[in-house]
């Protein structure tokens, strides 16, 4: 079973469906989005939609009724394609704990989510994700995806991971194998057992076969579409990738026992 682990809502969805199909994926585990890129034509709109991304990667979007919003278009795609896609559902920061166990029971649990993310924090931010691991004790399996490309810096990545090992009965997945840090992330990540690692948007062949060779067993496939190509992504799997075990490992096997996982 191939899993694209992070791709995002697309329209049409039926050109990712179709995409899916052409390339022998089986599920996509689908998170909302606040921008659709994928229909920016010609250059001064997209100019405005990548302004818009670059707002969100900062933290400076968190509008309360843009999340409840796109969670809802979320939830529609996902429950017009249920035997595609498995939906993560977004969180808002800067709640209380106890207002996020609201929010995750309200928008995640009742939808039928299995996951919550993506977060996208500026450097110096990790702090805010503290009331979300907190309140995340009471939801057995959830995982919570973390953007560890920029505008995060290594320090950012090593605050994450501490968060990570005071948390150890939640699965932590890193990102975009920790953008230009992949080295020290991909190290750090080793040696912390609840965290994974994601493929999408890999810096270089060598983080992508480092990650491959040094965690095989926490190591999963992300394409992130529209941004990234699910083709070109597991073609570099299936190349770098140091045997068959560790690519179906990879491409779906470990995603799928983290799903197994979810009470």
């Amino acid at each position: 079973m191939i899993i694209d682990s992070h791709s995002h809502v697309t329209f049409p969805v039926s050109k990712h469906i179709q995409l899916m199909d052409d390339l022998g994926i089986n599920k996509t585990i689908l998170f909302s989005t606040l921008i659709h890129p994928e229909k920016a034509i010609k250059l001064n709109s997209f100019k405005q939609e990548m302004e818009a991304l670059n707002q969100l990667l900062n933290n400076n979007v968190n509008s309360i009724s843009a999340r409840k919003n796109s969670i809802k278009e979320l939830v529609e795609v996902v429950n017009q394609y249920p035997d595609k896609y498995i939906g993560f559902g977004s969180v808002p920061l800067g709640l209380e704990v106890e207002e996020t166990k609201k929010w995750i029971k309200e928008y995640i649990v009742a939808n039928n989510l299995k996951g919550i993310g993506e977060f996208t924090l500026g450097s110096g931010q990790i702090a805010f994700l503290k009331p979300i691991f907190e309140a995340l004790k009471e939801f057995k399996g959830l995982s919570i995806w973390i953007h560890t490309f920029a505008p995060l810096q290594l320090d950012d990545i090593v605050e994450l991971i501490e968060l990570a090992k005071q948390y150890p009965e939640i699965p932590v997945i890193f990102g975009h194998l920790g953008g230009i840090n992949w080295l020290q992330t991909i190290e750090l990540v080793k040696n912390t057992p609840n965290a994974y690692i994601d493929t999408s948007a890999f810096y270089t062949t060598f983080a992508l076969t480092l990650a491959m060779n040094e965690i095989p067993d926490r190591t999963i496939f992300g394409a992130d579409y529209p941004y990234g190509d699910p083709y070109i992504t597991i073609e570099a799997i299936k190349r770098y990738a140091p045997n068959a075990e560790v690519e179906r490992k990879v491409l779906g096997e470990n995603f799928r026992k983290l799903l197994d996982n979810i009470a």
